[in-house]
């Protein structure tokens, strides 16, 4: 079984509508925060990526289906875990709850770029430091 990444985190005034519903767009936001933190529970930063290994980790796309609202003062979890890994490129499927309801899923295909936009492989010591959150299906 993979593990997964926990994230957790409260709507505030600002992330609403004047009706009080999460914008569409700031879901996004949230699972960025998600994935960085991730990031940061495996001891490396964007930063890191950046100065210690000239890449960065950009995103190629994102399937993302709103299931509920999420409104002023709730508090939500992002679970995220590595559903697929390439030599350079891995999906990160991601799930916004409320309790126990889901309200958003997404798959985001994240790839390793050299700092010219050239895709690189993964580095050893952060592939390696992912793995307990791999899925089963790793492609080659």
């Amino acid at each position: 079984m993979h593990e997964n990444f926990f994230h957790k985190l409260k709507i505030y005034y600002e992330d609403t509508d004047s009706g009080g519903v999460v914008y569409y767009a700031n879901y996004l936001k949230y699972l960025e925060r998600a994935r960085t933190e991730a990031l940061f529970s495996i001891g490396f930063s964007n930063k890191i990526v950046q100065d210690q290994f000239n890449s960065l980790i950009i995103v190629k796309s994102c399937n993302i289906e709103y299931k509920k609202s999420a409104h002023l003062e709730d508090e939500l979890t992002v679970r995220s875990f590595v559903k697929s890994i390439t030599k350079t490129s891995f999906f990160m499927n991601q799930i916004i709850s409320r309790e126990k309801e889901i309200i958003t899923e997404a798959q985001i295909h994240l790839v390793f770029v050299s700092n010219e936009g050239k895709p690189v492989k993964i580095p050893d010591e952060i592939y390696l430091k992912f793995k307990p959150y791999f899925c089963d299906t790793i492609k080659t």
